[in-house]
């Protein structure tokens, strides 16, 4: 085992090395980019895959499609978190001048793509509270695929601070919807760089029946309570209780 620590360590060296050679040939890179290299390169043990980690979005190798969906996705919750307007996508001027043509509904959508029907849902209108139609994003797939380092990366390219939590190690609903209303509802403070927060719970499937009923109602109640008291002529809206910030859930088995 100690000979092979050894010869990990010499390969290891030996390819910081031929790194090191290949970035001081090309051009530098700014400071910023520089300092987490700096913190890897002192963990001696330091996995490869945490190492070689994609940490941008221009980095993930996973599905650009999937890639490009979530971070539309993410991006409708502007106008409700950082307070931005959408901009309004213009109607091709092709379609208008084409000759009006009756066909049912079901017929068009059955010849649209997936990419169409999916770009149609995400560009759906925004609630009375300014936030997407759905409020949580699921990804699914087996294990190493990238989930979680596609998460991860999407939120900090929008923004925001991602804050990641296990589903399956929280069993009592009450720790559960604990965590998800502190990471939901209280802003980060980062030094002086203070970002609102993204949850990511992880293995969604492994949780119990009742936190999943928690994290329905957390999404669905307050809602029901703001149409019922706007029809009543009472439009109330509590801080506390809305759900404001974006929910990525992660699982093996959909």
């Amino acid at each position: 085992r100690r000979h092979v620590l050894q010869a990990s360590q010499q390969l290891t060296e030996i390819i910081n090395s031929c790194l090191e050679s290949e970035t001081s040939a090309e051009s530098p890179e700014p400071s910023r980019d520089a300092e987490p290299a700096d913190e890897e390169d002192s963990g001696l043990h330091c996995l490869w895959v945490d190492k070689f980690t994609p940490r941008r979005y221009t980095e993930l190798l996973s599905d650009d499609y999937t890639n490009r969906c979530l971070l539309k996705w993410l991006k409708l919750w502007d106008t409700v978190v950082f307070g931005k307007e959408n901009a309004v996508k213009k109607s091709k001027p092709s379609t208008e001048a084409r000759p009006p043509f009756s066909q049912p509904k079901e017929q068009q959508n059955k010849w649209k793509t997936k990419v169409q029907l999916t770009e149609e849902i995400l560009e759906a209108e925004l609630d009375q509270y300014k936030r997407p139609k759905y409020k949580v994003a699921l990804l699914c797939g087996p294990p190493g695929l990238g989930k979680t380092t596609l998460a991860h990366v999407i939120a900090k390219h929008a923004g925001y601070n991602a804050v990641e939590m296990n589903a399956s190690d929280d069993r009592s609903p009450e720790v559960f919807k604990t965590r998800i209303e502190a990471a939901t509802q209280m802003k980060s403070v980062l030094g002086a760089n203070e970002k609102p927060n993204c949850l990511i719970i992880d293995e969604i499937d492994g949780a119990p029946t009742a936190s999943i009923n928690v994290l329905l109602n957390i999404i669905h109640q307050k809602d029901v309570e703001g149409e019922a008291a706007a029809g009543a002529g009472r439009r109330r809206r509590r801080e506390g209780g809305l759900l404001l910030r974006p929910i990525i859930c992660i699982c093996n088995d959909q």
